[in-house]
């Protein structure tokens, strides 16, 4: 019809593998290259997509690891033993070799800094891949939206982006907290404990400052510490939760 906008057709984009870092021993960022790449925003995602030679194919979906003023994509996968799309990425895949990738798919888990704040972001195991885009576009937009980061991982070793992390928290206005709920080395001084109200209290904004709230991370973490900001008092439809299953990445 005349004058109705219809939404464009997201297509396949071949993209080359430039690098692949360590993160922890079961997690990489593969570093991209795609000369088609339309843009995104931070807390969006893709689907990635892999054909076999006999034509089979399987298809996931990630979170953008970079922000959008970065000149190359990043994805950072975690290897999942029943996952046949992770454990390729993570153990098989080279630079050089190619992917395809459709996207940038999403608009309900998204931040840009001209939406303002404060933030405060829930991050559970590689819940915290959307939240690095999130903190890069932060950075290159020089914006000075006060944020607080909780992030909880089984253990020290499972902490993904450590040092870019601790580089994070040395800006004005960031808090990144660590809680580590299995193991942590004698002289951890950080949490030593689940997210659970208490520690949501302790560190979350309070209510009446009305910040917007971002969880990603297993459906188990998402649905409690959601339901956790709720009773504090926070508004629901300031918080935005993004949850995957045992399969889902």
């Amino acid at each position: 019809m005349a004058g109705t906008a219809l939404p464009r057709r997201l297509t396949w984009h071949t993209v080359k593998v430039l690098e692949t870092l360590e993160e922890t021993p079961r997690v990489r960022t593969l570093v991209l290259d795609c000369q088609d790449w339309p843009g995104h925003l931070a807390g969006q995602h893709v689907d990635v997509r892999l054909t076999a030679e006999d034509g089979y194919q399987a298809e996931r979906s990630y979170s953008l690891a970079s922000a959008p003023e970065d000149h190359r994509l990043a994805l950072t996968v975690e290897r999942l033993e029943e996952g046949e799309v992770s454990r390729y990425l993570v153990d098989e895949l080279r630079p050089g070799d190619e992917l395809e990738l459709r996207g940038p798919i999403g608009g309900y888990f998204v931040w840009q800094a001209a939406m303002g704040g404060p933030l405060l972001l829930l991050a559970g195991g590689s819940g915290i891949v959307p939240f690095r885009s999130m903190l890069r576009h932060r950075l290159a937009a020089h914006s000075l939206v006060p944020i607080r980061l909780l992030y909880s991982a089984r253990s020290l070793a499972h902490v993904i982006y450590k040092e870019e992390l601790a580089r994070a928290a040395a800006e004005p206005g960031v808090m990144v907290h660590l809680t580590l709920t299995r193991e942590w080395p004698n002289e951890w001084q950080g949490y030593r404990r689940r997210v659970d109200m208490e520690l949501l209290r302790e560190i979350s904004w309070p209510p009446a400052e009305r910040p917007q709230v971002y969880v990603c991370g297993p459906t188990n973490f998402v649905e409690a510490a959601s339901s956790a900001l709720v009773q504090l008092g926070h508004e629901p439809s300031l918080i935005r939760t993004e949850r995957f299953g045992p399969t889902g990445k």
